[in-house]
């Protein structure tokens, strides 16, 4: 059973309550935990209600934030992280989602690289258009020499990123946009085939009209220089859309993003074009704009008797835009900029979490049109509520500051806030209120969270734990082989109607994914986050049709994973798999034996270049595969061979124990020692790095899997827990890590 927290005042689960402790909770300076979870939504609750002070028609701070604190310590309303951690305390960085412009000048690009590391060390996300910048080997006036191109700066940027990483509390993440019309589109498209490189980045392609009717009828497109405005060459649009397809389907990368959809509800075109979006892509943002967001949790906003709570959601909605609005007052910007266009259009994004628990709650299958029908109707309401807040608030405090010339000046309608909602991925947040997160599906009923020898430690869904008890047909055995299946969809012990309702991101076809994300965005400002799980023997067909699909539905952009196509694998599930039998390794009871090792190994031997020196990596394999590996660092002595050489005794033991190669290689690779953009042509970050690419390049020499994308394994880097795959991120249920936070 989820076990729960003794805190007063709150419903965590002891996971929830990790997570606060790890991340969000205020610390001493010698990293000692200063306050319970009650003490941070009362910190967080406080210091947003003291913006009623502002205003002459505010409420009274002091029974404002009992609301504040009611709702988030129900768990029915979460802000995003930023306002979590650093309400009330002397950073005050309050906003998740940042979007910055990048000009075509050296100086334009280094101070946005600037401004990036600022936000980054707040606590925000950044989103950028590449756009601007004119193509590689373009010619440059002022030196009489070639531009590096969009692509040389996105490194620099990346390595920024890198070098920040936020005092460990929020990692830095970005998106990367390039319209699909620069010169440079089809580098673009490629280059995170490498998923060594470009690590702090999630990109996307910014798709036009004139694009997608081009490859709809297989025609020709325009490529246009930035520099100069003018069409510099044409291509076949359809092998652009194919080139984009088949690196989605390889690695999941790049997204896609409907420019002109964007800017069709952009509210204040007079003010500028919108070209880029934060890093999920739910939220897009005019330059220097940031979003605060927050989202309901559906999972608490049922009745008794199995129905919607209408009323509750519509107070939870006029409560939180109050709430959202409030923090825009409080926020502390990290850059004079967007303090000012922020104030100025006053944009929030508030959305929803627990929609797959609603939907199980009321006995509806996710993969139904009665789940279709039921989701636009939500977010119709909320959608609706949230601005007739909005107006509400208006009349309280006036009208966005650039309400005169955008779409509701026009029309003469006064409104507080440019948008209103944005559907989230909510990764950790949906943690902190143990429900399923956006409007993604379960991603599984029951998973693995340790496996220590052959004793299987099962996280299972509380609300199938909690029908499979009253339904007589609970049994540790059963979770177990949830956990290694990975669905329940064939096991007939399990009733219909409960198989029927607890399907997972793999038991829908990749179009009911789509059909939710749609019936969504039609009542959203902004846009929705959502990926799209695809199973592994997916073909690049089935991505074009997809991407088509999200096209021709409304949606605003689109995210795909087809599962095991990083290696960064999601292991929510417990895989037994069979290998040979001479490559397994010997058991007896739950004794391992190491294969003995023959009196002549063949091998090579690598050559790395380390912050330390060149290290000589030497792999040796006997009849069965990898088997040994030696190390010799250049430099005698010190720690760095000492540590080298341990580090070849254990991955031979480990492989003469039976671990594969490439699981080795997930341990290792990645880990920062030195310099965080690498060393050499293999970009080496530390000796254990050195090790798991000379590994790579053995396997791939040898005919193996080409691993060399793989980045912190199948595991999450900060508690190798699982990891998932939601709104075009990586997310650790364990402990909270999100690769995009």
């Amino acid at each position: 059973m989820t076990e729960k927290t003794h805190a007063a005042g709150t419903d965590l689960s002891a996971n929830a309550v990790t997570v606060l402790e790890r991340r969000y909770l205020r610390r001493d300076k010698e990293g000692k935990v200063l306050e319970a979870p009650l003490d941070m939504f009362k910190r967080v609750a406080t210091t947003i209600a003291e913006a009623e002070k502002n205003f002459k028609t505010g409420r009274v701070p002091s029974e404002l934030s009992k609301e504040f604190l009611g709702m988030m310590t129900s768990l029915e309303f979460m802000p995003n992280s930023p306002t979590l951690m650093n309400a009330g305390r002397e950073l005050g960085q309050l906003s998740a989602c940042f979007v910055l412009p990048i000009g075509d000048s050296m100086e334009e690009i280094f101070e946005s690289i600037k401004q990036t590391a600022l936000i980054h060390k707040s606590g925000g996300g950044t989103g950028f258009s590449f756009s601007r910048i004119r193509p590689a080997n373009d010619v440059v006036l002022s030196t009489k020499g070639v531009s590096s191109g969009p692509l040389s700066f996105m490194n620099v940027f990346d390595a920024a990123t890198e070098t920040i990483k936020q005092g460990g509390t929020r990692r830095g993440a970005n998106m990367g946009i390039l319209r699909v019309d620069h010169p440079d589109i089809i580098d673009f498209i490629m280059c995170k085939r490498d998923q060594t490189v470009l690590t702090n980045f999630n990109i996307s392609v910014g798709m036009t009209e004139a694009f997608m009717e081009a490859v709809e009828k297989d025609q020709d497109y325009d490529i246009i220089n930035p520099r100069t405005g003018e069409v510099a060459t044409q291509r076949s649009a359809r092998k652009v859309f194919d080139r984009i397809v088949d690196l989605a389907w390889t690695n999941g990368e790049p997204g896609i993003i409907f420019l002109d959809r964007l800017n069709r509800d952009n509210p204040t075109p007079h003010i500028g074009e919108i070209e880029a979006t934060n890093p999920c892509g739910e939220q897009p943002l005019l330059p220097y704009e940031s979003c605060n967001l927050g989202s309901i949790n559906l999972a608490k906003l049922i009745t008794d008797d199995q129905q919607v709570n209408w009323d509750r959601l519509a107070q939870i909605v006029e409560l939180s835009v109050r709430f959202l609005d409030n923090v825009i007052e409080v926020n502390k910007y990290p850059i004079e900029q967007i303090s000012e266009m922020t104030r100025a259009n006053r944009k929030i994004g508030l959305g929803v979490m627990g929609w797959a628990d609603m939907l199980i709650q009321l006995g509806i299958p996710y993969n139904s049109e009665d789940a279709v029908e039921l989701g636009e109707k939500v977010m119709k309401f909320i959608n609706d509520t949230a601005h007739a807040m909005s107006h509400t608030l208006a009349s309280e405090r006036g009208s966005f500051p650039n309400h005169a010339g955008s779409v509701f000046g026009k029309r003469g309608e006064q409104i507080r806030n440019a948008t209103c909602t944005t559907i989230a991925p909510t990764g950790t947040i949906s943690i902190i209120c143990s429900t399923s997160s956006g409007v993604e599906p379960l991603f599984a009923v029951s998973y693995v969270r340790q496996v220590l020898d052959k004793d299987i430690l099962v996280e299972v869904h509380p609300l199938f734990e909690k029908i499979a008890v009253e339904r007589g047909f609970y049994s540790q055995e059963l979770m177990k082989k949830i956990a290694q299946v990975g669905t329940i969809q064939d096991m007939t012990e399990i009733p219909e109607d409960i198989r029927n309702i607890f399907v997972t991101s793999h038991d829908i076809t990749p179009e009911d994914h789509i059909r939710m994300q749609s019936a969504f965005q039609k009542h959203t400002d902004n846009a929705v986050s959502k990926t799209v799980n695809f199973c592994n023997t997916a073909t690049r067909d089935d991505v074009s049709t997809v991407y088509r699909l999200a096209y021709q539905s409304g949606c605003k952009g689109v995210t795909i994973y087809r599962d095991g196509s990083r290696d960064m694998q999601v292991l929510s599930v417990q895989k037994e798999e069979s290998r040979p039998e001479d490559t397994v390794p010997r058991e007896t009871g739950k004794q391992r034996v190491k294969r003995d090792r023959p009196r002549a190994l063949s091998g090579s031997t690598y050559q790395m270049q380390t912050g330390c020196g060149p290290l000589y990596v030497t792999i040796n394999e006997d009849q069965n595969g990898l088997f040994e590996l030696f190390t010799t660092m250049g430099k005698a002595g010190g720690c760095a061979s000492s540590q080298c050489e341990a580090i070849g005794r254990l991955v031979s033991l480990a492989w003469r124990s039976g671990v594969q190669a490439r699981q080795a290689v997930k341990q290792m690779i990645g880990i920062t020692c030195h310099k965080p953009a690498g060393f050499g042509e293999n970009r080496i970050t530390s000796c254990s790095d050195a090790v798991a690419k000379a590994i790579q390049m053995h396997m791939v020499q040898h005919g193996e899997d080409d691993v060399t994308h793989a980045n912190n394994g199948g595991a999450c880097p900060d508690c190798g827990g699982p990891v998932e795959h939601e709104g075009g991120c990586c997310v650790c249920h364990a402990c909270g890590f999100s690769e995009c936070a």
